[in-house]
């Protein structure tokens, strides 16, 4: 259950996100800088889909990737459910390409469910593969109901990852999508891995267990925060960071190894539901 580069590495454990940024020529420079320094940290999985910034995360992407090893890389980006079909995906592809500077992409998304149907996506999907545009295809904000109708349609078995928000006060996904995509060795991509801003996230780094933990380990809330989907098997966090040392130390989070009784205190006080909830999309 790993994200494997078309020269055979294995992705790191820990991907970059770019929401929101590429969008500030002012701050352009230095989340370039940023994606940079996670790359040569190992952090060779970058996602962006084409509606971050109508492009601009992309165009930010191609630029931080010059000069990089293309196949020690592991590029995903993302198609709008409205472009997802014969009609448009093909030029939202090759326009992602070419923002992007690169030739192909190892992964494709499907952003979130529209309109076109599974089957149509799914066919173009595969076409864009036989074309080398893209490695692999996979979907995101999809829940288990919508991954079993996915399955239904011809060739959707092929899916290759399922990218859904998730974090420690977000754990819907424990219920019944995680343990549906383990069960066919289906990894999942961690979108907003720290929480969005706001009281959330403002409860995540302030938690007394999530600050203990942190303290026994010398590191900080974010990395126990990233430490804790690290250790759910088949998850990959994907945090943004528009700067170097936080990139740097979303890296060294995989240093983090969470103890049994670390995990057990975490899981106290953020406990996983014991019913099913809606899918958290951001």
């Amino acid at each position: 259950m790993k994200f494997v580069s078309a020269n055979g590495t294995p992705a790191g454990p820990v991907g970059q996100g770019t929401w929101y940024l590429g969008e500030n020529n002012s701050t352009f420079q230095r989340e370039k800088d940023a994606l940079r320094a996670g790359i040569q940290a190992g952090m060779t999985l970058i996602d962006t889909a084409e509606m971050y910034g109508s492009g601009a995360a992309e165009t930010l992407v191609g630029e931080a990737i010059q000069g990089a090893e293309r196949e020690k890389l592991f590029l995903v980006s993302k198609v709008y459910p409205y472009n997802a079909g014969r009609r448009n995906i093909f030029r939202s592809c090759e326009n992602s390409l070419r923002r992007m500077k690169c030739d192909y992409l190892d992964l494709y998304l499907l952003h979130w469910r529209g309109s076109v149907p599974f089957a149509e996506t799914v066919e173009c999907m595969e076409e864009l593969k036989r074309r080398g545009l893209i490695r692999q295809w996979g979907v995101s904000n999809l829940d288990r109901e919508d991954m079993k109708e996915l399955f239904a349609a011809p060739g959707g078995d092929g899916c290759a990852t399922d990218q859904v928000l998730y974090h420690l006060g977000s754990r819907g996904i424990e219920y019944d999508l995680l343990p549906w995509l383990r069960a066919r060795d289906i990894p999942v991509m961690a979108y907003c891995p720290l929480a969005q801003a706001g009281l959330l996230r403002r409860g995540l780094m302030g938690s007394p267990a999530v600050k203990q933990v942190a303290q026994a380990h010398q590191a900080t809330p974010s990395q126990v925060l990233l430490a804790f989907l690290l250790a759910q098997e088949g998850v990959v966090p994907i945090p943004r960071s528009s700067r170097a040392a936080h990139t740097l130390e979303n890296a060294a989070a995989a240093e983090v190894k969470l103890t049994a009784a670390e995990l057990a205190a975490l899981n106290k006080a953020f406990p996983a539901p014991r019913r099913k909830t809606m899918l958290d999309i951001v």
